[in-house]
C-alpha cells in the first residue's frame, strides 16, 4: 500500500509540475531532498547502532525479563489474556523502551516480534486480538521519554538548540497514549468488537447416511 502512496505523490507532484512548467525544479528539488535524506541516515546511524546494541544486551542478561516481573500488575491489566512470562511481554517491553527513547526505528523489528508472539496466542488468526489492538495503540501514540531520534535529525540539521522539543514531546505523547488505551479499552466491550474475537462454532457432526444402518 505505502508502494502505492508514494507512487501517487511522485506523480502528482510530476504532473502538477509540468502543467505548471516547472518540471526542472521537481527534478532539482528531487535531488536535494534525496541528498538530504542520505544525510540524515548517516546521522542517525551511530544512534540506532548504540541503542539497538543496548537492547540485545538487556535481552540476552536477562534484564528484560526482570522488568517483565517488575511491571506484571500493569501489564496484567493492559493485557489480561497474555500470561506474565510469555515472550510476547519481554518484546513489546523492548518495543515501548526503545520507543520511550525516541528509537522509532530501532523499535520496529521488537515490534514486529511482539505482533509475531501474540499471534500465536490470537484464537482468531484473520482477526487482531484486543492485546494486538491495545499494544498497537501504545505502540504508534507511545511515550517518548527523549526524542533521540529527532534530537538527531536537529544536529545533523545544525539546529541551535535540539533539546528544545523535549518538554512539547512528553506532553503530547502522554496525551496521545493515554487516549489510545482508553479507546481501545471501550471499544473492546462492544458488542459489535466482541462478535467479531468469537471462535466461529464448531460445525455438526455429519452423520455418514451410507454407513447407517436400517
Amino acid at each position: 500500500m505505502l508502494n502505492y502512496i508514494w507512487l501517487g505523490l511522485m506523480t502528482i507532484a510530476i504532473v502538477v509540475g509540468a502543467v505548471n512548467g516547472k518540471l526542472n525544479d521537481v527534478t532539482k528539488a528531487a535531488f536535494n531532498m534525496a541528498e538530504t535524506s542520505v544525510t540524515i541516515a548517516f546521522g542517525l546511524i551511530g544512534i540506532m547502532a548504540l541503542w539497538l546494541g543496548i537492547m540485545k544486551i538487556a535481552e540476552e542478561s536477562g534484564l528484560v525479563a526482570l522488568l517483565a516481573k517488575l511491571i506484571k500488575p500493569i501489564s496484567k491489566r493492559l493485557f489480561p489474556d497474555i500470561p506474565s512470562d510469555h515472550p510476547a511481554i519481554g518484546a513489546m517491553l523492548l518495543n515501548l523502551s526503545a520507543n520511550w527513547l525516541g528509537l522509532s526505528n530501532a523499535a520496529t523489528p521488537l515490534g514486529l516480534k511482539a505482533i509475531e508472539e501474540l499471534q500465536k496466542l490470537n484464537e482468531k488468526k484473520d482477526t487482531a486480538s484486543n492485546a494486538m489492538v491495545t499494544f498497537l495503540g501504545m505502540n504508534t501514540s507511545s511515550i517518548t521519554l527523549i526524542p533521540a531520534t529527532i534530537i538527531g535529525v536537529r544536529i545533523s540539521l545544525n539546529s541551535q538548540d535540539p533539546q528544545a522539543i523535549i518538554g512539547t514531546t512528553i506532553f503530547a505523547s502522554v496525551c496521545a497514549t493515554v487516549v489510545a488505551i482508553i479507546a481501545s479499552k471501550v471499544l473492546e466491550k462492544l458488542p459489535l468488537f466482541k462478535r467479531e474475537l468469537e471462535k466461529p462454532s464448531e460445525p455438526p457432526a455429519s452423520v455418514d447416511k451410507a454407513e447407517e444402518k436400517p
